[in-house]
């Protein structure tokens, strides 16, 4: 269970590690915003003779513009940006379902063989060399992982990265596709800046300086004419989702900005992290239970107490309330387009998972019956064995079996002969002690042997 435990721990540090690299990209600690970043000197406006005509994409650019495209391309089809994430959604859930298959089946196979490894575990006490080849043995004939399905499970998480950066930068990626220099977004920023829409402190500083083209959305549309004059690329977008802006933040304190944004508004952003929040935590809890349903013994029962411990029921009890908390965190320093997407990526999830434990609880149950067969099997044929050698004993209680009979026999015979002769010798040394004429009375065999001291014995020889 060491190495199980071990096992767990490696997997949700590496999680937790992804997960905390994720809220820092969502938060606006991991990327800069040059255009922000080149204000005049009095403050007022950007800088653009300071900033670069030229853009230039990375190796992880690249891996954005697919992504980017396919947003662009179900924005243009459903004229709507929270349609056009919900349709993201469901598409990158069905990309990655081979992942999330192979994370879901070897995640379930690991808390199968809790059991077996415990038993290991208790077999081989502190010979740890012995315990960890017995395991790893275990692991490659049942064909499991040490990571418990852990590193398939990181790669939708990987992908979600650069996603959430093309949620977050709908203006780079959306209208230009990453093809956008520095100079291009500046004079984006003066035109929001001059039309009275967005100031260059809300511009340059804190989160929304990392979230200043999802927060921009509305305001293009207002300001379309000199939008346009920048660049012919620039479109209106409609960024409403059932009467709620996805472009902005919502608040904690949503009551105070009813008069502001709407009351409907305000209430709707603030439920939406508490939504995403609810959903990731319901998932957790979903999964643990499916895992724990397929933790069973050698003979193919459900082992209750023994998936209590298993390395996947480990492993949730953090993940129970850090994803969630995450989740939660996240929609209120980003856009609430951010938790839009994250709600539906959840949902999207639990249907996933609930087929996928379906058809593997399925394939599990089968081999569990199997199991349950052939130990069914063996307790018969045990119990034939052992009536068997009841009748065998009670026929030859002295246990004369097989090649060693003729010995014990020739033993017992020579036992018999060794107590006769002791018998003999005892009954002739008390007969030696009694008296001539008693010894002839109490003989019985006198009458029939009346010669037995010879002819000539005369018991009166002597007498005086």
């Amino acid at each position: 269970m060491k190495q199980h435990r071990n096992n767990s721990r490696r997997s949700g540090l590496i999680v937790l590690i992804l997960v905390l690299i994720l809220a820092l990209t969502l938060t606006g600690c991991s990327i800069s915003n040059p255009a922000a970043q080149h204000l005049t000197e009095d403050g007022t406006s950007v800088n653009i003779e300071s900033l670069s005509t030229e853009y230039k994409l990375g190796f992880f650019d690249y891996v954005k513009l697919p992504f980017s495209y396919l947003l662009s391309w179900l924005y243009n089809l459903t004229g709507n940006f929270g349609v056009a994430l919900i349709l993201f959604a469901l598409i990158v859930k069905i990309l990655l379902l081979p992942a999330s298959a192979k994370s879901k089946k070897g995640m379930m196979k690991m808390s199968r063989l809790t059991p077996q490894v415990k038993a290991l575990e208790e077999k081989y006490g502190d010979d740890k060399q012995a315990y960890q080849a017995a395991v790893n043995e275990l692991y490659r004939k049942e064909g499991a992982s040490g990571c418990g399905g852990c590193i398939w499970s990181l790669l939708p998480l990987l992908i979600l990265i650069p996603l959430y950066e093309i949620i977050r930068e709908p203006i780079t990626w959306l209208m230009f596709h990453g093809r956008v220099s520095d100079a291009t977004l500046g004079q984006i920023q003066n035109a929001l800046i001059s039309s009275g829409s967005m100031t260059a402190k809300a511009l340059s500083s804190g989160r929304s300086a990392a979230y200043w083209q999802m927060s921009a959305m509305p305001y293009i549309q207002t300001n379309l004419e000199a939008m346009k004059a920048i660049s012919p690329s620039i479109v209106a977008m409609n960024t409403k989702l059932l009467g709620v802006e996805l472009a902005t933040i919502p608040h904690v304190l949503f009551w105070n900005y009813f008069a502001v944004s709407g009351v409907w508004n305000a209430v709707g952003q603030f439920l939406l992290p508490i939504l995403s929040g609810g959903i990731n935590m319901v998932s957790v809890l979903f999964g643990q239970k499916q895992n724990n349903a397929v933790v069973v013994d050698k003979n193919g029962n459900q082992d209750e107490e023994m998936a209590k411990s298993s390395q996947q029921a480990q492993s949730n009890k953090m993940m129970t309330y850090l994803m969630p908390l995450m989740s939660v965190y996240i929609g209120f320093v980003a856009p609430a387009g951010l938790s839009v997407y994250w709600i539906v990526q959840g949902v999207f999830s639990l249907i996933q998972d609930y087929f996928l434990n379906k058809h593997y609880k399925q394939v599990y149950d089968a081999e569990d019956e199997i199991k349950r067969q052939n130990a069914a099997k063996e307790a018969a044929l045990e119990a034939e064995r052992e009536r068997l050698r009841a009748e065998r004993r009670a026929e030859n209680p002295d246990g004369m079996v097989g090649a060693a009979s003729k010995k014990k026999l020739q033993q017992r015979q020579k036992n018999e002969q060794a107590a006769k002769e002791a018998a003999y010798q005892e009954m002739k040394a008390a007969a030696s002690g009694m008296t001539d004429a008693e010894g002839a009375s109490e003989d019985p065999d006198d009458s029939r042997r009346p010669n037995r001291r010879g002819r000539n014995y005369d018991p009166h020889r002597y007498d005086d």
